[in-house]
């Protein structure tokens, strides 16, 4: 489990005045990131209220100093990888020193201050070159309520409750918020058809995800042991993969999802740190009796108590019909990251249990997290049952799946009595036509 310290002190202020203002990156969270501006190349920063400290500039203005240089050199490049490579001592000590600087009081602040751009006037980029990307399927409700689409005597296949089920993903399609996703060609076939045809999608949805971001890895041939997986997480971000099920029902069978899926994800560009976090570590949900216990390989006490996560996920959507009527964007789902059916560690060990060779870098998907009930499904495939019962909108609009023009948001916070609100920031993106 993460230590609490000193940095999620509630009473903890930032000279940063809109650190303080009910934002999402107040001084307890510390996010990092790569940005640019005026056409300078990307470079590393560190979020705070409605700024981005560059590290390069503080690193040139004598902020760091010994061991500190090393990772604040590594996170003020083009792309992290080489600092998550640096592993958890050094990006703590990073955190705190950063803490400090940021922190009301700090003696520093003028010189800090000459290092801060507006988030504004900035472009914000996918933080690590990405090597390789997988998709899990840990939220379980998710799992239900899809297999009752085509299996509604038996949801489940007999795996789940055994294997932390994932597939290979495509990481050079993976884009930052903001960044708009065309909507996807391919084949589709209806059930009373004698062929497929060709075109564009016509049920295309939004899956509510959390993206993981791996730190330090492991060597093809060595596996990570469940009870050092959780060290290999080096950040947390929102994901969401957008998927085009007309498409996937047709090129599923027998190896899984393809065209539906390789057009675009979008991710919320900052890294949250497990640091960050730690307080809204909880135990692991227990599974319902009857569930089989994890394998040897997948189970260890403490990840068990402290592997979960308390973080409530939202998605919001926006129409050309809201935004015209100026209304508000239409909230889809209200959902939690405790409805995960396995652990980050879990995902991580399976994974490498064959031997398989995390890199510094390389991204994972949870799946799409659902909630028990339908105010908290994370697709549009669960919510409107396939289509058969279409979202009703305030301006008078209806959605059995995504249209031209929609933008989906997606928003997550982790919140605890006791400590400060943190968030993510959004992920973002606006739907534009078939090429």
């Amino acid at each position: 489990m993460t230590k609490i310290d000193h940095t999620h002190d509630p009473k903890l202020k930032s000279w940063v005045e809109s650190a303080n203002d009910n934002s999402d990156f107040p001084i307890q969270n510390l996010p990092f990131g790569i940005f640019s501006y005026d056409g300078a190349r990307p470079r590393g920063g560190v979020r705070i209220g409605d700024k981005i400290l560059d590290i390069f500039a503080a690193l040139t203005a004598g902020l760091f100093a010994g061991d500190l240089f090393e990772a604040a050199e590594a996170a003020s490049q083009e792309t992290l990888n080489s600092f998550l490579a640096l592993g958890e001592g050094p990006r703590r000590a990073l955190r705190k020193r950063l803490s400090k600087l940021l922190a009301e009081g700090a003696e520093e602040a003028k010189r800090v201050a000459r290092c801060l751009h507006d988030c504004d006037n900035v472009k914000m980029h996918v933080p690590t070159r990405i090597g390789d990307y997988t998709d899990f399927y840990v939220g379980i409700h998710h799992a239900i309520n899809v297999g009752k689409l085509f299996r509604p005597d038996n949801p489940l296949l007999p795996n789940y409750k055994y294997v932390p089920i994932g597939y290979h993903g495509r990481a050079s399609s993976i884009q930052p918020s903001g960044t708009s996703i065309k909507r996807p060609m391919g084949q589709t076939k209806a059930l009373d058809a004698d062929a497929p045809w060709f075109g564009p999608t016509q049920r295309l949805d939004y899956e509510l995800e959390l993206g993981i971001w791996i730190g330090q890895g492991n060597p093809q041939g060595e596996p990570i042991s469940i009870s050092k997986a959780s060290a290999s997480a080096a950040g947390f971000c929102l994901l969401n993969d957008w998927s085009a099920r007309d498409i996937q029902a047709w090129e599923y069978q027998p190896l899984g999802p393809f065209l539906s899926k390789n057009f675009g994800s979008t991710i919320s560009p900052w890294i949250i740190t497990p640091e960050a976090l730690a307080p809204f570590q909880i135990p692991q949900p227990k599974r319902p009796p009857g569930d089989p216990e994890p394998l040897a390989y997948l189970l260890d006490e403490q990840d068990q108590q402290s592997g979960a996560f308390d973080i409530e996920l939202e998605v919001l959507l926006q129409t050309p019909g809201l935004a015209k009527q100026g209304l508000q964007p239409h909230r889809l789902s209200l959902s939690n990251t405790r409805h995960m059916y396995w652990t980050v560690a879990q995902m991580i060990a399976h994974h490498t249990v064959n031997g398989c060779n995390l890199q510094p870098g390389d991204f994972l998907g949870t799946g799409t997290i659902s909630a028990p009930d339908r105010t908290g499904f994370g697709s549009m495939l669960e919510t409107t049952e396939g289509g058969k019962h279409p979202v009703e909108l305030a301006s008078g609009e209806q959605r059995a799946f995504l249209e031209d023009g929609d933008e989906v948001i997606l928003r997550a916070r982790g919140r605890r009595d006791g400590y400060v609100t943190i968030g993510f920031g959004e992920c973002r993106a606006t739907i534009t036509p078939a090429r």
